[in-house]
């Protein structure tokens, strides 16, 4: 058993360095864009590219990706996901043209489609102990919650004192040492029964509807929200959707059985997680911009300035995952995250031109920290839990696509609502002098906190609303034997899906 246990936490290992890979990605070139741009010459219309293709491609097919995994296997889809991630990141860190770094990043979110649901669904079918499960959850859960931070730190460090290129070798240095740990330590459990297929029809819906979803909130964020493409984009995705979910209503292999999402307390995790996916964007969004244009920092200053709130999140999750959520659950620690992110939001807006970093800036992101170590491992670890081991790649794809979806909407929503807060603000006090300019930008950044505020409130509602109680069904950590394997697993109330 020690030796199983050890194996087991070694798996964690290599499944965490994944992620932290996939998370950190969608910030870590952010920082990077000024001096890529400067290299490469392309425009600042284009710019925006570089991001984009990096999350229309993720967006659009982790769904695939997570029932890719379960149909040829958890640990040949991890390292063909690993392998592919890191051929793509040295592909984009040696272009020499605006052109190929964006086809990189497209490689780059497409691989990552297929690696993030994959570690989580290793992580899921790995950990059946309760308490172990819990611990790593949490573990899973923090580095979930602080990657885009941690992606903001790496990227000054590497930008400044390398080049913006590292920022994208750095994925196949991480890439090798996982790829080694998986070939390891990863296993596959044995198939029973006839092999899957795969939905293909459900796979096109699905996969045209996130790309239109992501594409028309990316569209908003630069095109305004009276856009012909901006409307366009958005509302084929709900007609698309809408027959997505149809087809699954009827398909023989249907690619995301509709119990899965409509489990309440599944329900609930995806929900936490998508509207803390929008109000975390924001908050790197606009604190990033405020530190580096407003108080003057550099790049590895702003990176640092998020480390205090890294450091409590880490310590949130572990202290929810092992003390808080067995004994309180989902229903009680899910609203609690919520209503501390509230908080820190609102903590935000008194920041001003002349804001001192300990005084103003350190206390609501250690806030913020606090509230995601809360929601983030709890909501992750309900998402998954009882779902048929079959079915474990597309409920976790779920948990990765409701955090882009969520981030996709927090930001383009948040960055429409500060550019009009800042041009209203010009408008009521012309003439618009540099101290007026930077009052608006101040301005426009409080306006996306009281909106963030507002995001995590409703968060709040909901959690508290759809969470079962703790002891009604089964929550976090409760196990029953498995009965095509005989091993232990988490499973669901309800019958097994497929069965």
């Amino acid at each position: 058993m020690p030796e199983n246990s050890s194996r087991r936490w070694l798996t964690l290992t290599t499944v965490a360095l994944a992620q932290l890979m996939v998370v950190l990605d969608a910030t870590v070139v952010n920082i990077a864009l000024p001096s890529a741009q400067a290299d490469l010459g392309f425009s600042d219309g284009d710019r925006q590219w570089i991001v984009t293709a990096y999350s229309l491609a993720f967006g659009s097919l982790l769904l695939l990706g997570g029932r890719l995994s379960d149909l040829i296997g958890r640990k040949r889809a991890f390292i063909i996901g690993l392998v592919g991630f890191a051929a793509a990141s040295a592909l984009g860190g040696a272009a020499d043209s605006f052109g190929l770094l964006v086809a990189a990043r497209a490689l780059q979110g497409a691989f990552g489609a297929l690696l993030a649901p994959t570690a989580l669904a290793v992580l899921t079918t790995t950990f059946t102990i309760p308490k172990e499960r819990a611990r790593a959850f949490g573990i899973f859960g923090a580095i979930a919650g602080a990657g885009g931070a941690v992606g903001l730190l790496l990227g000054g460090l590497l930008t400044e004192n390398f080049s913006w290129r590292w920022n994208l070798y750095i994925n196949v240095v991480i890439a090798v040492v996982a790829i080694i740990g998986a070939l390891i330590f990863v296993t596959t459990p044995t198939r029973e029964g006839a092999r899957p297929k795969l939905d293909l029809p459900g796979t096109v819906l699905v996969s045209s509807a996130l790309f239109a979803l992501v594409y028309g909130f990316s569209s908003a964020e630069t095109n305004d929200w009276d856009s012909p493409l901006t409307w366009g984009m958005l509302a084929a995705s709900v007609v698309l959707l809408v027959a997505f979910v149809l087809w699954q209503r009827r398909a023989a292999h249907p690619l995301l059985p509709l119990a899965i999402v409509l489990d309440r307390n599944r329900g609930a995790a995806y929900s936490s997680v998508l509207i803390a996916g929008a109000g975390m964007f924001g908050i790197f969004l606009f604190v990033t911009y405020y530190l580096q244009t407003t108080l003057g920092y550099t790049p590895i200053q702003t990176g640092l300035s998020f480390l205090p709130m890294i450091l409590l999140l880490i310590t949130a999750a572990q202290l929810s995952t092992n003390i808080f959520v067995p004994r309180f659950g989902p229903k009680v620690m899910v609203p609690i995250g919520m209503t501390l992110a509230a908080l820190g939001m609102v903590y935000l807006t008194h920041l001003d031109v002349t804001a001192v970093y300990a005084l103003d800036v350190m206390p609501p992101l250690m806030v913020l920290g606090l509230a995601m170590g809360t929601i983030m491992p709890a909501s992750i670890q309900t998402a998954t839990l009882g779902v048929d081991r079959r079915f474990a790649g597309v409920a976790s794809a779920m948990v990765n696509t409701s955090q882009q979806v969520g981030g996709s909407i927090g930001t383009a929503l948040l960055n429409t609502l500060a550019a009009t807060a800042a041009a209203n603000y010009v408008a009521d006090n012309l003439p618009a002098t540099a101290e007026v300019a930077a009052q608006a930008a101040v301005h426009s950044y409080a306006t996306a906190y009281w909106w963030g505020a507002g995001f995590f409130a409703v968060g709040a509602v909901i959690a508290a609303l759809l969470f079962r109680r703790k002891g009604q069904g089964l929550t976090v950590g409760d196990v029953v034997p498995d009965e095509r394997s005989g091993e232990a697993a988490a499973t669901a109330p309800e019958p097994a899906l497929g069965h």
